[in-house]
């Protein structure tokens, strides 16, 4: 698989040659490091996950079109950090042609730039890098007397590489499914043990503990699990409140599996059953994003179906009297963004927020089959919102993972709970 999409790539990059180093190790803190995870483009083409490691990819030499460069085996480090794979076994459990010590890489490097009319390679993104790169330019430069010749162009990567990462195949889809399948269980789980009393943390460690149980690495993105207030934070990650009867709580969270993400965002009430406030609110979401979802076909964009959710969104607004006016002066004045202030949908793969332009020559795209989203429409009344007190304080939000199929779409994530009458019935069996 990971041969496969290298050679796509040259075909699709044409002459050239592209260098992609691994992700840098981060200090969390004095000498501790953060979690690695490798850097996604890197491990898309290889399936290496070790840091210190750099794939050179080129069309200018015939033996070695793949070559990596890695970290050799040493004993005395891999007693502490674990075993590592090692120059000698790349070349065989990679399948890339030629594999060399990182530290030889200064040396070398220049060796697959010579001759190269264009380099594709993402400058900028790692300034410590760069200077690696700067540095073999100059040296391949200063061969030109002998008849070489440097790149004369250095063009991102990400045209080519990332469109291809859009467009998933039926693995990744099927990988994609099965990330779906933890993410869902964790959520049922996490509406069992949601309880007056308890406090959101504790929501949280069960939903990390069943992603671990089923063998995922990590989530996706921060868990978020905000009650009562907390649910009109979109980004609320402290997970500290302790949760009391008559809260909503909203969980935004997903599990990364294989190198594939899941995301998936469910509100309930704490105590078991909506308020008729609650209720009301989460009706207008629910319809929005049921209809946001049926609207995902091929030729449909990301626009539109934004467009079909802040309608509904609009629709519910104005009969329940949170704003005033017309429907469509509503849509027109964005009279909805204080409730409702962020888009529908974002891509999705093996980042949460994947890769892959939305708009081509400035026109938003058209959906395409094997392209993956989110849809998930929310409302967010804020504690101190110009509304009836009775709204205030409540924030709903509900998302799902939609794959574009040839004919319409499939939603990865339907058997999650999220009608309200089947929630109310599943807490009421805690």
């Amino acid at each position: 698989m990971y041969r496969e999409r290298r050679e796509r790539l040259l075909t699709e990059m044409g002459p050239g040659a592209a260098v992609l180093p691994a992700a840098p190790v981060a200090i969390r803190n004095n000498d501790v490091e953060h979690e690695y995870r490798q850097d996604s483009d890197l491990f898309y083409l290889t399936g290496f996950e070790e840091p210190e490691s750099v794939l050179v990819l080129t069309n200018r030499h015939k033996e070695h079109r793949a070559v990596l460069f890695c970290r050799t085996r040493d004993p005395s480090r891999e007693v502490w950090d674990g075993p590592r794979l090692g120059v000698d076994r790349a070349v065989e459990a990679l399948g890339v042609d030629a594999a060399f010590p990182i530290e030889e890489l200064p040396d070398k490097l220049p060796d697959y730039l010579a001759d190269v009319d264009r380099l594709h390679y993402r400058l900028g993104r790692d300034r410590a890098f760069d200077a690696t790169m700067l540095d073999a330019l100059n040296a391949v430069r200063g061969r030109a007397r002998t008849g070489v010749r440097p790149p004369t162009e250095i063009v991102d990567p990400v045209k080519t590489l990332h469109e291809m990462r859009l467009r998933k195949r039926p693995e990744e889809i099927e990988g994609m499914r099965r990330a779906a399948a933890v993410t869902r269980e964790a959520h049922v789980r996490a509406m069992r043990v949601a309880k007056p009393g308890c406090y959101e943390y504790e929501v949280e460690a069960e939903i990390l503990r069943t992603f671990r149980a089923h063998g995922s690495p990590r989530p996706a993105y921060g868990t978020i699990v905000g009650s009562g207030p907390n649910a009109t934070v979109l980004h609320h990650r402290r997970n500290d409140r302790r949760m009391e009867d008559g809260d909503l709580v909203l969980i935004d969270a997903g599990c990364e599996l294989g190198y594939l993400a899941s995301d998936i965002t469910r509100t309930f009430p704490v105590g078991g059953r909506f308020t008729s406030e609650q209720r009301a609110l989460y009706d207008v979401v629910l319809a929005a994003q049921r209809a946001a979802i049926d609207s995902v076909r091929p030729g449909v964009s990301l626009d539109a179906v934004h467009e079909v959710a802040v309608r509904l969104l609009s629709e519910g607004l104005v009969d329940l009297g949170l704003v005033s006016g017309s429907v469509d002066e509503v849509v027109s004045e964005t009279k909805y963004k204080p409730f409702y202030m962020h888009r529908t949908s974002h891509w999705l793969g093996m980042d949460v927020h994947d890769v892959g332009a939305y708009h081509l020559s400035a026109e938003p795209r058209p959906l395409e089959a094997g392209f993956v989203l989110t849809v998930e429409p929310g409302l967010y009344v804020a504690v101190d919102a110009d509304v009836d007190p009775k709204w205030r304080g409540i924030g709903i939000r509900i998302e799902d993972d939609v794959v574009v199929t040839a004919d319409g779409h499939e939603n990865l994530t339907s058997d999650t709970p999220k009608d309200p009458d089947e929630i109310e019935r599943l807490l009421a069996d805690r």
